[in-house]
């Protein structure tokens, strides 16, 4: 077991003060040093907060640019691909064929043991379903013709109805802590993976349809998902990576053409809802809680956390396999006794420092767009450092750190905005405690895994902010006062940063002109409040005047991070509301304006607007789990 040496406060929030929705333990982390080790030569690498551009060139380098540079790839059109039928995928499922199985192939609801997965078919029953929408970018990935979906057997293929040659469907075994609390196995209960495609670049991509039917890990539900789940499900998966956040992807959504009984608000007043399936597409659904249940059931399961380690570098990590042939990566702990990790003598502890810098890397992304993502389970929680699982999520309006979309949150908001990268840490926590009750890790590996993950937050958090303000370089007390003047007049996140590039770095322009650029994002502000807004854009001026960028380059540079148009939850109502009368076209008109989200695209303003005052009503901007 990994014992920590330090706690995991929440985020306090107290606007009287600066306001910066970071961890607050990673200023821990982030002042101690690091010393990185080149083979035959020892090279200081001071930490991030010392010495950021140094930094850069540590294991964050080795490491995220292939990451990074994978899912730029994955954007590329295959013009000169072969493109596929249905019945020409390449199915390969190697999560079936190399891992073990539960012996039981039916869906009855049990506790399955030493498995990771269970072989078990959709068995959602389907009327007439009908095609919502679908991504042809993802259909790109997978090399699919587009005419696919032209096809009138196409929505019976993906909701499972019609079984696609090749598939070996099944549902993963997983556990998690959810709300801090660990709760056991839980499981793919209503979403069945399909298989594992490789396309002609042999890049891998597991297929699963959200909403399939009863699976052993349903428990009392009935593996069913609705129409307003799955749009919004739908919709932010491709909104998110528009938006160049690492995420699970969505190919498709059917109806069903069945009505689905739901308690939204858990408050006795159940209503029928259409059913919808979401054909969900990632390079595998492995999560952190995947490992925690082999090894929270002792140690006759250590060896398939093992197994599962082994699998995922294999397929997923495949550089790190190799990394005993290329340059030694070790690095100081920085403890009394400086004593050394060598991330190239043992591949489990690269790859778990590797897991804490893509979730570290994905939360601070998370906080540059203002997505809450609502339930910060650690079964929620992508090894790939991918956003998984869409239930109760929400993207700021009014900026409010202590913000959370999810009802079951409430009161205590542990996953509210301004708490998401000290919960990432301590999911991450419960991660590195698993791998080294399975002999994986020891306790200074796990330990720095975590302190890697305090830097990594640090420095993209730091640059993302940076260049939101098009500052030319980080300013903490700046941006401190800026979040705090956001929260006191609850100014909205992605209207402001956009309007934000129309400042000039002008310092002589009179101070009771100043806020005229802003005043369509600073509404209703007494005197009190122009004269803090005057002053800290007489500061933020200053900053700008001495970066050597003109206004248009600037302006230019800012609208290319700071999107004019994010999936507020209104949006995604007004869509829900259309389709579940038959009127498919805004949910398809939100994914267009969805994929071009830094783009001005005329004519489609409104999209821009702030919420109306019926968005506020229960079940549009606060949701539960029930879908």
């Amino acid at each position: 077991m990994v014992t920590l040496t330090t706690t995991f406060p929440h985020f306090f929030l107290n606007t009287k003060t600066s306001i910066s929705p970071v961890l607050s333990l990673s200023l821990r982390y982030a002042r101690r040093k690091f010393h990185f080790y080149p083979r035959n030569r020892i090279v200081a690498c001071r930490a991030m907060m010392d010495s950021p551009e140094e930094h850069q060139q540590g294991l964050s380098t080795s490491l995220l640019n292939s990451v990074t540079q994978d899912f730029k790839n994955h954007t590329l059109q295959f013009h000169h691909t072969n493109k596929l039928n249905l019945e020409d995928l390449n199915w390969d499922n190697s999560f079936v064929r190399e891992l073990p199985s539960d012996p039981r192939t039916d869906p009855l609801p049990r506790e399955v043991l030493h498995a990771c997965y269970t072989k078990v078919s959709p068995s959602v029953q389907v009327d007439d379903p009908q095609l919502v929408v679908w991504s042809e970018s993802v259909a790109d990935l997978l090399e699919l013709d587009h005419k696919e979906f032209e096809r009138p057997d196409f929505p019976l293929f993906l909701s499972g109805a019609s079984p696609l040659v090749g598939a070996l469907p099944y549902a993963q075994c997983y556990g998690g802590h959810q709300f801090g609390m660990w709760a056991g196995q839980l499981g793919d209960g209503r979403a069945i993976t399909l298989g594992e495609i490789l396309n002609s670049k042999s890049e891998r991509w597991e297929l699963q349809l959200k909403g399939a039917g009863k699976t052993p890990y349903s428990r009392f539900a009935d593996g069913l998902a609705v129409l307003r789940s799955s749009i919004r499900e739908f919709l932010c998966s491709e909104a998110m990576h528009h938006l160049g956040i690492p995420t699970t992807r969505a190919l498709c959504l059917v109806t069903t053409g069945k009505l689905v009984t739901r308690d939204m608000f858990y408050d006795g007043n159940p209503k029928e809802e259409p059913g919808a399936i979401v054909c969900r597409v990632a390079p595998s659904f492995l999560r952190f809680g995947s490992y925690q249940i082999h090894a929270s059931r002792g140690n006759e399961d250590l060896e398939i956390v093992r197994g599962l380690a082994d699998y995922a570098i294999k397929h997923h990590f495949p550089h790190i396999e190799n990394m005993s042939k290329s340059e030694s990566l070790s690095f100081s702990t920085g403890d009394e006794d400086h004593s050394v990790v060598d991330l190239t003598s043992n591949k489990y502890a690269a790859w778990v420092v590797e897991i804490a810098e893509r979730t570290a890397s994905m939360i601070a992304r998370w906080q540059g767009v203002g997505f809450t993502h609502g339930v910060m389970n650690t079964d929620n929680m992508s090894i790939l450092g991918l956003t998984i699982d869409y239930g109760p999520f929400g993207f700021l309006d009014a900026f409010d750190p202590k913000f959370t979309p999810n009802t079951t949150d409430l009161p205590g908001r542990r996953y509210c905005f301004a708490n998401q990268p000290d919960i990432g840490l301590w999911n991450l926590a419960q991660l590195t405690t698993t791998l080294s009750a399975a002999h994986l890790i020891n306790d200074k590996e796990a330990n720095y895994a975590l302190e890697r993950y305090g830097t990594r937050f640090m420095d993209d958090y730091q640059d993302i902010m940076t260049k939101k303000l098009g500052l030319p370089k980080y300013n903490k007390q700046l941006i401190g006062k800026l979040l705090t003047n956001m929260a006191v007049d609850k100014v909205d996140y992605t209207n402001f940063f956009r309007t934000l590039s129309n400042i000039k770095a002008d310092t002589s322009i009179p101070d009771d002109e100043l806020l005229v650029p802003l005043k369509s994002v600073l509404l209703d502000i007494g005197k009190e409040r122009k004269e803090a807004w005057t002053n800290w854009l007489k500061t933020y001026i200053h900053e700008l005047s001495t970066s050597g960028t003109s206004d248009e380059q600037r302006k230019t540079l800012m609208n290319m991070v700071n999107p004019k148009y994010i999936l507020r939850n209104y949006l995604c109502q007004t869509a829900i509301d259309a389709a579940e009368i038959g009127d498919f076209g805004e949910v398809r008109r939100l994914l267009k304006l969805m994929e071009h989200p830094f783009d001005e695209q005329p004519g489609m303003e409104k999209y821009a607007r702030l919420p109306p005052a019926w968005a506020y009503r229960p079940g549009v901007c606060m949701l539960s789990c029930s879908s």
